[in-house]
């Protein structure tokens, strides 16, 4: 029993160790290990928003990482979950047709839980400064980032760069 066992267990392992090579084989030929990372990377943007004196906010991009990896679910941009005050991040390519577009509940007042005698409960509470951040899944197409922020009349535009 234990040698018939042996006779049909080794056959599958070479198998399975063999089929980890046969994924990587394209037209005959072995992908690069340049052209693997290229496809799996992970673009992180770090923002810090302060408000002036006069009311209006300031954000400044502090940092731009890149990261190996892939996002498992792409954020996605409901409409309907729009709220005064959030700001609408916005990636474009460089005719400045829109890529990707993130929603960012408003950081400068966040929803925060409060335990008081009556329970648990939330709260917006105001800011003076605070950082987010935004990620995508890598693409040369994307060469410009705006944040606009969400108004009762519209929406008002905050920030511009290139990346």
């Amino acid at each position: 029993m234990k040698n018939l066992l042996n006779f049909f267990i080794v056959p599958v392992v070479l198998f399975f160790s063999f089929q980890k090579n046969s994924m990587l084989r394209y037209s005959g030929e072995k992908a690069s290990g340049a052209e693997i990372r290229k496809e799996g990377k992970i673009v992180y943007l770090f923002f810090k928003a302060d408000k002036e004196a006069s009311g209006k906010e300031r954000i400044v991009l502090q940092e731009k990482k890149v990261a190996e990896g892939k996002l498992k679910s792409a954020p996605s941009f409901d409409r309907s979950d729009v709220e005064t005050g959030d700001f609408m991040v916005i990636l474009s390519d460089s005719g400045g047709k829109e890529v990707i577009r993130q929603l960012v509940k408003n950081p400068l007042h966040p929803e925060m839980e409060v335990y008081e005698k009556e329970g648990i409960s939330r709260k917006k509470i105001p800011l003076e400064n605070a950082e987010f951040s935004v990620r995508y899944a890598y693409s040369e197409q994307i060469q410009t980032v705006k944040i606009e922020k969400v108004t009762e009349s519209g929406t008002q535009l905050l920030f511009t760069q290139k990346l």
